[in-house]
């Protein structure tokens, strides 16, 4: 029977503005300003660009280089490339279920503001409580503010002791979410907030309902569009007062924080998780790739330009974080409590302070969402990708995998319900924080080890030789056999040695429970497989097809030398799908 076609990207272009789009998503201007918040501002910067070198950039190209030589999806590559091994594509699938499903979410809050902006005030510029009214008033006139505030806005604040908070933070924390105090107090659900994430949903359907053919084009416009309206948030946050002092803070390492194992530790999640690795993506994205096309040149280019554009955003936030410091009169690291929805309070507090700031609130919460969906849109690819391939006679014809598609975005959209009640915020961090940490570290370092350890560098050295004519350099061996997994050993390490558990933080223990759940449950599929494997064949090899592919780049290609641990194809036919082909002779077993 022949083998089916793989589709391919219209244009290496839009493989490239994909893996862009994607990498510079939400995580660029919401989870890495807050991880600097958090972890001192500057001390946050020196491991999260060691870590973009000895982990990023070798970790990613060792992932899109596999997918390209493969062909297939996360799951269903390990079935060549070592069939014992599969259980690392089923946890990676897994892992990004659950990151879509939450993922989604935060582009729900990014729709409602959007809608909120939709008018001729903004609702978080009106300021209807003493909490907000001194914040906006410097500190060292409060006793004059005391007598003035209850003939300017009818508020009598003399007796008002509680937190200050700006107009943004509230309108965030008590309008859109109307959060409550902790995990477990659930509340009601906010019916708003789920139309919109049902609007999301039905937009990464609409999509992705033809695969990477809409895929590739839509994201030309929203890997574009975020940096001109970066650029526009930046010149305006520099000129408030005070936005120096939030940048030199940014800039500035505290170096006993340096010392923290957690702030490595987040840096090296942050740099897995922005860059996509871990998660099968990769993987699945440069599958549609031709086998030809330079991985180490995409592999170099997009990371920089992914941690270039967290670099750029920080300043942004920081701008307006020095700002907020200066007219609450505290410092910088206290001015707010951080979180997932940092974005959504020092943001909107830039927009507020700008002329006709109901048109910058639109085009800036457009570009979130555009920001969002350009990664949700690889997300959710990636884990229909690894389900269709994997199941090909079930879901590849027409009319199956529309509704298989459909079925994913509805399942989607109803676990996704739990994150959007007033304690769902609380929820969200929590999942957050266990489907981040150790499953990305761990799951990474499986792939290292299996790739560059079980099947061999040299092997894998030569595969990518087959694809662009020649051997990677010795920057990415080094780092592949030996300092990135030494990196991602050391900081599990240190994640474990200092971990609280949540019951030492105020929360209950079924939370505790629920987040090892999450971690263990993604991790425990590999072992289980591979024990599952093992007993049934025993064999822990690739499959002759997998070594026949080295011909499609190049039919006359040979190894440079007769060598015990590389084998020489023989030339493989995709249009008749001769997929058994044998090996050349000196060729011997793994």
């Amino acid at each position: 029977m022949a083998a089916s076609k793989r589709a391919q990207w219209g244009r290496q272009l839009e493989f490239l503005f994909t893996l862009i789009g994607y990498a510079v998503g939400l995580g660029s201007v919401w989870r890495f300003p807050f991880l600097c918040f958090r972890n001192g501002g500057g001390a946050f910067l020196v491991p999260y660009f060691i870590c973009l070198f000895l982990l990023g950039i070798p970790i990613f190209c060792l992932e899109i280089a596999f997918g390209q030589y493969g062909g297939k999806g996360p799951i269903t590559i390990w079935d060549n490339a070592n069939p014992a091994f599969k259980g690392i594509g089923i946890a990676l699938i897994l892992s990004t279920l659950i990151l879509s499903v939450y993922y989604n979410v935060v582009i729900a809050w990014a729709l409602y503001y959007l809608f909120a902006s939709l008018t001729n005030k903004l609702p978080w510029e009106d300021c209807n409580s003493c909490a907000c009214q001194l914040y906006d008033l410097d500190s060292n006139a409060t006793n004059f503010l005391n007598q003035t505030l209850n003939n300017s806005s009818k508020l009598n604040c003399s007796s008002f002791t509680g937190d200050v908070r700006s107009s943004s933070e509230i309108y965030y924390r008590d309008v859109v979410l109307s959060q409550s105090k902790e995990l477990g107090d659930w509340g009601r659900l906010k019916w708003d907030l789920s139309l919109c994430n049902l609007l999301g949903w039905l937009l990464v359907f609409i999509v992705l309902n033809r695969g990477i053919k809409s895929l590739g084009k839509v994201v030309y416009v929203m890997s574009t569009l975020p940096y001109i309206l970066l650029t526009i948030l930046l010149i305006r946050g520099v000129m408030l007062d005070g936005a120096l002092e939030g940048i030199k803070f940014y800039l500035t390492p505290d170096v006993s924080r340096l010392t923290d194992a957690k702030v490595w530790g987040d840096a090296a999640v942050q740099i897995l998780y922005t860059l996509g690795i871990s998660s099968g993506s990769l993987i699945a994205m440069s599958s549609y790739n031709k086998f030809s096309n330079n991985v180490i040149r995409d592999a170099i280019l997009v990371p920089i330009i992914n941690c270039a554009t967290s670099f750029y955003a920080g300043f942004v936030v920081f701008s307006v974080l020095g700002y907020m410091s200066h007219v609450q009169g505290i410092p910088i690291a206290n001015v707010t409590e951080g979180g997932p929805g940092l974005a959504f309070i020092v943001y909107p507090e830039a927009v507020s302070k700008m002329p006709i700031s109901p048109l910058w609130a639109i085009l800036f919460f457009l570009m979130l969402c555009m920001l969002g969906f350009s990664s949700q849109f690889s997300i959710a690819e990636t884990a229909m990708t690894g389900l269709i391939d994997e199941f090909p006679h079930q879901l590849s014809t027409g009319r199956r995998r529309i509704i298989f598609r459909a079925l994913i975005c509805i399942a989607g959209f109803l676990l996704g319900l739990p994150m959007l009640t007033q304690g769902g915020t609380h929820l969200l961090n929590l999942v957050d924080s266990y489907i981040l940490g150790y499953p990305t570290l761990i799951l990474a370092l499986l792939e290292l080890v299996v790739i560059c350890w079980v099947y061999g560098y040299k092997v894998f050295a030569e595969d990518i030789k087959a694809m662009i004519g020649k051997k990677p350099s010795i920057y990415f061996i080094v780092t592949w056999v030996g300092v990135a997994p030494a990196v991602i050993v050391a900081v599990i390490g240190f994640k474990a040695y200092q971990y609280v558990p949540l019951t030492h933080q105020g929360q209950p223990q079924w939370a505790e429970s629920l987040g090892w759940l999450i971690c263990l449950g993604t991790i425990s599929i590999v072992p289980l497989w591979f024990a599952y494997y093992v007993m049934k064949s025993g064999l822990m090899k690739p499959t002759s097809d997998w070594f026949a592919r080295r011909s499609l780049g190049n039919p006359d290609y040979r190894p440079e030398t007769p060598d015990d641990n590389v084998k020489t194809p023989v030339i493989i036919n995709e249009e008749n799908g001769n997929q058994n082909a044998e090996f050349r002779p000196y060729i011997s077993e793994l």
